[in-house]
C-alpha cells in the first residue's frame, strides 16, 4: 500500500511539474477576486518612479494572489505570488519556451512547466531550515521584486525574463534583519527534468533550475554551495536560472549580463513615446503598458513574432491583435525589434492570401509559421489586415517599407469588397470574439474596419504615386459603406438610438463604439448614452453584452479611444481613470487583460497595445494621412492644463506634441528633433492637419464636433 501512495504521489509530482497545456495557476491564484473588492481602498499604491507596490506587511485583507506574465525572445513567464491568511510567501513560476515544441505542434504547442518547491536550492540559517517565510513587499516596474523575511533574515527576490535566453531569471539576496549575525548556507537543488522524446517535435527536452554566484556564468555542471555570514552590511547574491533546452544542448550565459538587457530593454521604453499629463496613475499606467505591448515578441524560425502570451498563445500571430491592433502602435514606439516583426507578420500572412480571392484570409499562423488556423471562419480577417497594415505604413513613414505592404493591404481591401451583400455591408463568418457572442452573417465591426481600411489606403495610394482613379475609387466605396452602415446597423436598441450589432441583434453590445474609433459619429451621443449605461458598463468596465457579466477589455479599451475622439473630454476621462486605476492599482495589476470569466484575466500583449492607443487616437487624436502628415485632434479635459506626448517616433521623425490651456481655447505645439515646428491657437477638440515637414498647420475644421 505505501508503494501504491508512493508511485501516486510521484505522478501528481510529475504531472504539476510538467504540464504541457498551459496556462496554469495555482488553486490559490484565482483572480476572480478583482471582480469582488468592489468597495475595498485599493491594494496597490504607486512610487515616485512610476513601479505598482504592494505593502503585503501591513495588509489586512488576506489571503491574497496575483499573477503577473513577463516574456524575452526565448521564455515567458507567469509568476503567481501572494500571501496566506497569516501573511506567508506565496510563490509559483510558470514557464513557457516558444521555440521548443510539443505534438501537437500548434496554437498551443510550447513546451510549458511548473518550477515548484522541488526546484529551489536549500536555504539554512544557522543550521535550520528556511520556514514560515513571511512577505513584506512586492513591486512591479517590468520586473518583479519580492521582500520576505524568515529566522532574522531578509529575502529579496527580483524575477525577470532573460532577453537572449529561454530562462526565467531570479536574483536572490540575503541580509540579516535583526541586526544579528546569522551564518547561511544555499544547497543548489540539481534540479533536471526530461521530457518525453516521443513528445518532443524535436526530440527530448531537458529543464533545469541552475545556481550562480552574482559574478558567475550560469552552467550546468557549475553549482557549488555558498555560505556566508551575514552581518552589518554583508549579504549573499546568487541568481537561479529556471531555463530548457533541447537534449544535449549547453547552457552558458552571464546572469548579470541578463539582467542588464531587461533594464536597457526598459529603459528603451521609457525614452518614447511618454504621456505627460497631470494624473500621475495614468502616465504611468501608460508606461508600464508599452512594456506588456513591446516585450511579447520571440525569435521564431520565421523571424520575429508578436504573441498575445498568456500561457497559450506563442511563436504564433493573429490578423486581430497583431495585425490590428499592436502593429499600428509600432512606429509611434519605434521599438525596433517591433518594427521588425511588424513587416514580418505582415510578409506571412501576405504569402497565404489566395489570389482567386476563393478563400479568406486565416485568422492565425502559428507553431513558429509552420501551420495556421482558422476555426470561427472568416472573422473580417482581411478587413483586420488591411486596416492595420494600411495605418503601420502611412505611420511608418518608410516608402519602401509601405510598397512591400502595398500588394497585401490591396487584397485584404478587395476581398472584403467581395463580400458586400445586397444592402452594402460586408459580410464575414464571425468576428474577433470568434462566435462567443453572436454575430450573424454581416457584423458592425467588420464593415467599420473596411471603411478605414479602404480611407487610410487612399491616403497611401497618393503617398506611393499609385494610379489617381484607386483613391478616388476607394474614398467613393468608403462614403458609400458609410451610409449603408448608418441603413443597415443604425436601430433605436433598448431605447437608445446607436446600432445594432447584426440585423437581428436586440440587446446593447459593447461592440457598438466601434463607429466611433473609425470617424463615424453619426450616433455618437446616443451611443455613448448606452456605453455609459448601466446595461453595459460595469466596475470592470464594459459587459461584452448586456445582461451578461462577462467582459473583454478590449471592448472597454475601443470604447474609451472612440470616446475621447468624438469629444466626450469630461465622462470619458472619468471611465478612463477608473478603469486604468482598477488595472493599476486594484487587485490584479499591473495591466490590461483579456477577458473574464475565460483565462482568468490573462495578461495578454495585444489588449496592453490598445490601451496606449487611447492615449494616441483617442486623447490626442492623431490619425494618419501621409508619410509626414497626420490629423491632429487633441482633447484636452477640463480638470487639466496642459498635456504632451514626448518622444514620438512616427511618421519618419521624432518629435512632441505639447498641448496647453490658453482663454478659451487651446495652444497646440510640435517640436521635432528637439527644434520648434510651429505652434497655433485653436478650440479645443478642434482639427488640424499636421505636416512635419514643413513649418505650418493645414488646418482643417476649426470648431471642435459636438
Amino acid at each position: 500500500m505505501k508503494r501504491l501512495f508512493a508511485a501516486i504521489k510521484r505522478y501528481f509530482h510529475w504531472r504539476n511539474d510538467c504540464l504541457f497545456k498551459p496556462p496554469y495557476f495555482p488553486v490559490w491564484c484565482d483572480t476572480g477576486a478583482a471582480v469582488e473588492a468592489k468597495d475595498r481602498a485599493f491594494r496597490h499604491t504607486l512610487n515616485t518612479e512610476g513601479a505598482v507596490e504592494w505593502d503585503a506587511e501591513h495588509d489586512l485583507h488576506l489571503p491574497y494572489a496575483d499573477h503577473v506574465e513577463m516574456s524575452g525572445f526565448f521564455c515567458s513567464a507567469i509568476v503567481s505570488y501572494g500571501a496566506t491568511q497569516k501573511g506567508r510567501l506565496k510563490l509559483h513560476r510558470h514557464t513557457v519556451f516558444p521555440l521548443l515544441r510539443m505534438r501537437p505542434n500548434d496554437t498551443r504547442g510550447s513546451l510549458s512547466h511548473n518550477f515548484l518547491k522541488r526546484s529551489q536550492p536549500q536555504i539554512t540559517i544557522n543550521g535550520k531550515s528556511l520556514v514560515r517565510e513571511r512577505i513584506l513587499h512586492a513591486k512591479l516596474d517590468g520586473m518583479l521584486t519580492l521582500h520576505s523575511e524568515a529566522n532574522g533574515v531578509q529575502i529579496e527576490r527580483v524575477l525577470f525574463p532573460t532577453m537572449d535566453q529561454p530562462a526565467l531569471m531570479e536574483r536572490v539576496t540575503l541580509r540579516s534583519s535583526d541586526n544579528k549575525a546569522h551564518l547561511v548556507a544555499v544547497t543548489p537543488s540539481h534540479y533536471r527534468r526530461a521530457t518525453s522524446a516521443a513528445r518532443g517535435v524535436d526530440g527530448s527536452y531537458t529543464l533545469h533550475a541552475i545556481v550562480s554566484d552574482a559574478d558567475g556564468v550560469i552552467q550546468i555542471n557549475q553549482q557549488p554551495c555558498y555560505t556566508a555570514r551575514l552581518e552589518g552590511d554583508r549579504q549573499l547574491t546568487y541568481y537561479i536560472a529556471y531555463c530548457a533546452a533541447r537534449a544535449g544542448q549547453a547552457i552558458s550565459f552571464s546572469a548579470h549580463a541578463e539582467e542588464e538587457k531587461r533594464r536597457a530593454f526598459l529603459a528603451e521604453l521609457r525614452g518614447s513615446l511618454r504621456l505627460k499629463t497631470p494624473d500621475h496613475m495614468l502616465n504611468a499606467a501608460m508606461e508600464l503598458a508599452k512594456i506588456r505591448a513591446c516585450e511579447s515578441i520571440f525569435r521564431t524560425k520565421n523571424g520575429l513574432m508578436h504573441a498575445p502570451g498568456g500561457g497559450s498563445y506563442y511563436a504564433a500571430i493573429w490578423t486581430n491583435d497583431q495585425c490590428e491592433y499592436t502593429n499600428p502602435l509600432f512606429p509611434f514606439v519605434g521599438y525596433a525589434a517591433g518594427l521588425e516583426q511588424a513587416e514580418n507578420s505582415y510578409r506571412l500572412f501576405r504569402e497565404l492570401m489566395d489570389p482567386s480571392f476563393s478563400r479568406p484570409l486565416v485568422s492565425s499562423i502559428v507553431a513558429e509559421g509552420e501551420s495556421s488556423w482558422n476555426g470561427a471562419g472568416d472573422r473580417g480577417d482581411g478587413a483586420m489586415y488591411a486596416y492595420g497594415a494600411a495605418r503601420y505604413a502611412l505611420a511608418q513613414g518608410d516608402r519602401a517599407a509601405a510598397e512591400r505592404l502595398w500588394d497585401g493591404i490591396i487584397w485584404g481591401i478587395e476581398y472584403s469588397l467581395k463580400q458586400k451583400n445586397e444592402q452594402g455591408v460586408i459580410k464575414s463568418d464571425s468576428d474577433e470574439l470568434e462566435n462567443r457572442f453572436p454575430s450573424g452573417d454581416e457584423n458592425l465591426f467588420t464593415s467599420c474596419l473596411t471603411y478605414d481600411a479602404l480611407l487610410s489606403t487612399a491616403y497611401l495610394a497618393e503617398e506611393l504615386q499609385k494610379d489617381l482613379q484607386i483613391s478616388a475609387r476607394y474614398r467613393a466605396e468608403a462614403a458609400a459603406l458609410s451610409a449603408a452602415i448608418e441603413r443597415v446597423f443604425g436601430a433605436r436598441v433598448e431605447g437608445y438610438d446607436t446600432y445594432r450589432y447584426y440585423p437581428e441583434n436586440d440587446v446593447l453590445r459593447a461592440w457598438i463604439c466601434v463607429p466611433l474609433t473609425v470617424g463615424i459619429f453619426s450616433r455618437a451621443k446616443e451611443t455613448l448614452a448606452a456605453l455609459w449605461s448601466e446595461r453595459l458598463w460595469t466596475e470592470d468596465g464594459l459587459r461584452s453584452q448586456a445582461g451578461c457579466d462577462i467582459f473583454w477589455d478590449r471592448g472597454t479599451l475601443f470604447a474609451l479611444r472612440g470616446a475621447l475622439a468624438t469629444g466626450d473630454r469630461e465622462l470619458a476621462l472619468e471611465k478612463l481613470t477608473h478603469f486604468a486605476r482598477r488595472r493599476l492599482l486594484g487587485e490584479h495589476v499591473p495591466y490590461a487583460v483579456e477577458a473574464w470569466p475565460e483565462g482568468n484575466q490573462k495578461h495578454l500583449s495585444a489588449e496592453s497595445a490598445l490601451f496606449v492607443r487611447v492615449f494616441t487616437e483617442g486623447l490626442f487624436g492623431i490619425r494618419p494621412t501621409g508619410f509626414r502628415r497626420f490629423e491632429l485632434r487633441p482633447q484636452l479635459p477640463q480638470t487639466w492644463e496642459q498635456m504632451a506626448l514626448q518622444d514620438i517616433r512616427a511618421f519618419g521623425k521624432r518629435f512632441d506634441i505639447v498641448i496647453n490651456r490658453e482663454n478659451t481655447g487651446i495652444h497646440v505645439a510640435i517640436r521635432v528633433n528637439g527644434e520648434s515646428l510651429r505652434s497655433e491657437s485653436i478650440q479645443n477638440g478642434a482639427s488640424i492637419q499636421v505636416c512635419l515637414d514643413k513649418k505650418d498647420f493645414l488646418s482643417i475644421e476649426r470648431e471642435p464636433r459636438e
